[in-house]
């Protein structure tokens, strides 16, 4: 029995991630894109990779997909190693991040503590009151999302997949031994579906006649214009610690220009994601500058430039779902949720993704099965 035609629905880093480990396996890929590639949460984030967790399974996840860009970067991905900090702000915080610092040299990344007084060393602009220190990867960094979509589509179609752009998904209906997908470019016949759609995914597994319980998180970024280049790369600075900080995280762009969000959600409702505004709200800069201006008292002549707002599709223990909804029905694969994390994440779902379509559980990686959307972490968030 030859190795089954599976349907993608979505081209944003997750489906285009499990789309290239399904064609790596041989398998017949297809995605369906309702717009164009990284139009929905990830052609508006940041960017962001990094290792510096104080959680093993967090650990465990980035371990395996910096193994997949370590080996995309080779093939010509750019990856900006600008490096992470994570700040701390109690003693507490301190001691989680001296376990991570040897949890990570064991799953094989480099990683240092600073004391409060060093962290000037990594960013001179820093004013330290009210922090403990902080956790730093040299190797972290960003990629660009757009570049990264665009990469990753070009491996698919070499490896032979196929990739169809403003194909909106309208009816799905199960077929003997599949399914068939009406469209707007006509039907698709499939043996396996993965939803990979984003802060659409809930749409999409409610024509699957299923639950899923996604919230589409707002979150809003905007560039920071300096008065004048930096004489340094200023790392990418994050304020939060297991739900704990003010979730501000800035770090440099380009020359001249920083780049800022707030990662750290407080909005209990699900954003429309066809009709949420997609400008970053005035009393959102505000905010954002007045957290800006206390970390980085000496940036006082920058000013904020161009902002924008994203979604952030997430589950209620905040950690993605990949697998089955339904057991009964495991030709139905779900790979959502990632939060803020998509893209950092992404080379890995895929690969999970991929593994519960082709093997029915993540047999590349034991132990991650614990990310099914089960009934008990499939709840409203």
């Amino acid at each position: 029995m030859g190795l089954p035609d599976v349907i993608v629905i979505g081209a944003g880093s997750l489906g285009l991630c499990t789309a290239i480990s399904l064609a790596g396996h041989g398998a017949k890929v297809t995605i369906l894109e309702a717009k164009s590639i990284a139009s929905g949460s990830t052609g508006r984030s940041v960017g962001v990779v990094g290792t510096q967790f104080t959680d093993p399974q967090e650990i465990l996840l980035r371990r395996h997909a910096m193994a997949h860009f370590t080996r995309w970067e080779k093939a010509g991905l750019r990856f900006n190693h600008i490096g992470y900090l994570r700040l701390a702000r109690t003693a507490a915080q301190m001691a989680l991040f001296e376990t991570s610092v040897r949890m990570q040299a064991e799953a094989g990344f480099r990683a240092e503590l600073y004391r409060a007084e060093e962290l000037r060393r990594l960013v001179p602009h820093m004013d330290v009151t009210g922090l403990a220190g902080g956790i730093f990867g040299p190797d972290n960094g960003f990629l660009d999302p757009h570049e990264l979509c665009m990469f990753l589509a070009r491996e698919l179609k070499t490896a032979g997949g196929k990739l169809h752009q403003y194909c909106t998904v309208t009816d799905i209906a199960r077929r003997s031994g599949g399914y068939r997908l009406e469209t707007t470019k006509g039907p698709f016949d499939g043996d396996i579906i993965v939803n990979a759609a984003g802060a659409w995914a809930p749409h999409v597994a409610r024509m699957l006649g299923q639950h899923l319980h996604v919230r589409a998180e707002r979150h809003e970024a905007v560039l920071v214009l300096l008065d004048r280049p930096l004489d340094y790369t200023m790392p990418m600075v994050m304020d939060l610690v297991n739900g704990e900080g003010t979730g501000l995280n800035f770090r440099h762009e380009k020359q001249g220009e920083l780049i800022a969000e707030i990662h750290k959600g407080d909005m209990a409702h699900s954003e429309d994601p066809d009709a949420y505004n997609e400008h970053c709200d005035e009393a959102s800069k505000i905010h954002l500058a007045e957290l800006l201006l206390e970390r980085l008292p000496s940036l006082s002549g920058a000013r904020l430039g161009r902002g924008w707002a994203g979604l952030y599709p997430v589950t209620a223990d905040h950690r993605p779902f990949v697998g089955p909804i339904d057991a009964g029905e495991p030709a139905i694969v779900t790979a959502a949720g990632a939060g803020g994390y998509g893209i950092q994440l992404a080379p890995v779902i895929g690969q999970m993704a991929a593994d519960w379509a082709l093997h029915g559980a993540p047999v590349s990686m034991p132990g991650l099965e614990s990310l099914a959307p089960t009934a008990a972490r499939n709840i409203a968030t």
